[in-house]
């Protein structure tokens, strides 16, 4: 018996490999831009909803001063709070992966990844409601 295709695998791999490869990460999330979490991959107490929901915020605020400033839509932000951070990047236009680390991290490193990992997870999102709507 063949076990159950899982549809997440591919982003699962992507938050997996973001905790691997930046120094600092303590998890991340992704969730669409109303707030509701899609799936975690976190190692701390953090309520993964929350997170979705504080991200849904941080692009509510982000693409609100993109408008007001005439810059655009949301493309990422960046919260450094004393004991870490909290990082918010768009994935298309309708999802969220956000990014959880502690006083330690690798900011650079972070955006460095997080970025193409953004990209990769709208590629797929994308090439999923294509072969959605083909269905």
């Amino acid at each position: 018996m063949t076990a159950p295709h899982d549809p997440y695998h591919a982003a699962r791999t992507e938050l997996a490999s973001l905790r691997t490869q930046v120094s600092g990460v303590r998890g991340s999330i992704i969730s669409g831009v109303d707030g509701l979490l899609v799936l975690h991959d976190l190692l701390t107490q953090a309520e993964p909803h929350d997170l979705a929901a504080l991200a849904a915020a941080a692009y509510g605020i982000g693409r609100t001063c993109g408008a007001a400033l005439n810059q655009g839509g949301f493309s990422e932000c960046t919260v450094r709070s004393q004991g870490g951070y909290f990082a918010v990047y768009a994935i298309g236009e309708m999802a969220l992966l956000a990014v959880l680390g502690d006083d330690g991290l690798n900011v650079a490193r972070l955006h460095i990844e997080a970025r193409a990992a953004a990209a990769r997870l709208a590629t797929q999102l994308n090439a999923q409601a294509m072969q959605q709507n083909l269905l």
